[in-house]
């Protein structure tokens, strides 16, 4: 698995370019990007290595997360995934909120739904879906071999907010106690901010030390 990161958007936003080392198919998560422009960067390791593009992946349906979603789509011609109980801000009520939030673009509707332990594939990988909600109610985050992408709900050295309508606090110490199980040595690539590991939050973010 190779992993390219762009942070985008007002809120730096890390959008990531997935792709199989052998097969050259490749997946976009969370194009956060309110304009063409941002996405052009991403753009440009697609073209030059060469991927081939199998879908968009949603880690929440915040808009931040997915205002590029129909750049993305436009330009490659590919599904929209996100989790069922966030399908509804990538519809009518996810331009409502874009537009509360300054957001020029919206999320086309969801092309396919995930659940809990379901299994995303491109080439020879595999991401299994982990739904860790509390930041919305379909936060998910999606395992690797060795690798972990946690959207809003683990950031290095904190955790994604829980004061908005569909968070829930007690949901995200839930989810966070479920990332605590995983082995340490797992990278972990948020939403925000610099990556980290499973071992290092443990031992320095104070919501996974004293859960």
């Amino acid at each position: 698995m190779i992993v390219h990161v762009f942070a985008a958007g007002a809120m730096m936003t890390n959008c990531y370019v997935v792709s199989c080392e052998q097969t050259q198919e490749a997946i976009v998560i969370d194009p956060g990007f309110d304009e063409r422009s941002e996405g052009e960067n991403a753009f440009k390791v697609i073209d030059e290595r060469g991927l081939k593009m199998k879908f968009i992946l949603n880690t929440h349906g915040h808009p931040d997360h997915t205002c590029g979603n129909g750049i993305v789509k436009d330009r490659f011609h590919i599904p929209i995934l996100v989790h069922e109980c966030d399908k509804h801000m990538l519809s009518t009520s996810g331009e409502t909120i874009a537009r509360f939030f300054g957001f020029k673009h919206s999320s086309p509707p969801a092309d396919r739904l995930l659940s809990d332990e379901d299994a995303v594939s491109f080439g020879r990988v595999r991401l299994r879906v982990m739904h860790t909600p509390g930041h919305s109610r379909g936060s998910i985050s999606l395992l690797g071999q060795k690798e972990v992408f946690t959207g809003d709900t683990l950031f290095m050295g904190s955790i994604g907010r829980t004061d908005f309508p569909d968070s829930s606090e007690t949901d995200i110490n839930d989810s966070l106690k479920k990332l605590a199980r995983l082995p340490e040595s797992f990278v972990v690539y948020p939403g925000h901010g610099p990556e980290t590991s499973i071992g290092k939050e443990k031992e320095n973010n104070p919501f996974l030390r004293f859960l």
